[in-house]
């Protein structure tokens, strides 16, 4: 599609969503401007994809909320960490106990003096620290006693310690917003509840 083309495309979208665009993107190419002015003009999307707050910090978008903490390691934290994760082949599986649980990631930042701790949970944020503190209190010690000044996941300033050092994504996207891990865990059953079916069919 010719500029010419995404330029009269653009001025298809009602004016007050092309003034928006405008103002926020005046020195993005026309192509990026009708990208944005889609999203806005899809009131069902933008709806389904609201971001609004996870509770004490963080963003939310539907059932899944976000969390992303940069911490400093203690002096050979990085080489501690890094044996643990080489033990289990980088497989945190364990930690589905927590039942909330999306994803999580470790990345060594600095020449490995900072932990970006990342991670996607259902719910609000208070819960699920208290998950953590509940359902693998030993392993979030062992993994989290390797960056300073960590109090305990069981201490009751482990909370101010998180918020601390918690960096709130300014942005937030999730495919699936209405699908919280136990109804993943549901709609996996089912499915294989239908194979099964099927298979005893033939």
């Amino acid at each position: 599609m010719s500029q010419k083309d995404l330029h009269a495309k653009f001025q298809e979208f009602p004016a007050a969503v092309r003034e928006k665009v405008d103002a926020a993107l005046s020195d993005a190419k026309i192509a990026l401007k009708l990208k944005a002015a889609e999203v806005l003009a899809d009131k069902a999307e933008m709806a389904e994809h609201a971001v609004t707050t996870a509770g004490r910090i963080g963003a939310k978008s539907g059932e899944v909320s976000e969390l992303t903490t940069i911490l400093p390691l203690k002096p050979n934290g990085a080489e501690r960490l890094r044996k643990f994760f080489h033990l289990v082949g980088g497989n945190l599986a364990g930690a589905g106990q927590v039942g909330t649980l999306h994803n999580m990631r470790f990345v060594f930042l600095d020449n490995d003096t900072k932990l970006l701790f990342a991670t996607a949970f259902d719910g609000e944020w208070d819960p699920y620290i208290d998950d953590f503190a509940t359902k693998i209190p030993e392993f979030m010690d062992y993994l989290f006693s390797n960056v300073e000044g960590w109090p305990g996941i069981t201490s009751p300033d482990v909370k101010d310690f998180i918020v601390k050092h918690q960096l709130p994504a300014e942005a937030w996207f999730v495919a699936h917003p209405g699908l919280t891990v136990a109804e993943g865990h549901r709609l996996k059953r089912q499915e294989a509840a239908v194979q099964r079916f099927l298979a005893d069919l033939n």
